[in-house]
């Protein structure tokens, strides 16, 4: 692997993580979110040592179909959240 495919996998790998994390206050406010918060400190830990692991191509597309699969199964969660709020609001 070439130095130029190193880098191209740790920021796509970057990117993956750092999306996950952004959802972070999202995942606060879900009935079962806090389950999945316990996960975080994990995947903040792997970020910080991301630059020290050996990732193949498969590899990085193996976790980018995971985090499409992960945002896919929190758009309906979100969504549900969202309308809910909503809804709060013009009750008021």
């Amino acid at each position: 692997m070439t130095d130029s495919s190193s880098v191209k996998h740790l920021v796509r790998i970057t990117n993956c993580l750092q999306t996950i994390l952004d959802l972070e206050p999202q995942l606060e406010k879900l009935e079962h979110g806090h389950s999945l918060l316990d996960e975080f400190a994990v995947l903040k830990s792997f970020l910080e040592k991301i630059d020290r692991v050996e990732l193949s191509e498969s590899d990085v597309e193996r976790i980018e179909i995971a985090t499409a699969n992960f945002l896919r199964e929190l758009e309906g969660p979100l969504a549900r959240k969202k309308a809910r709020k909503k809804e709060k609001r013009r009750l008021q």
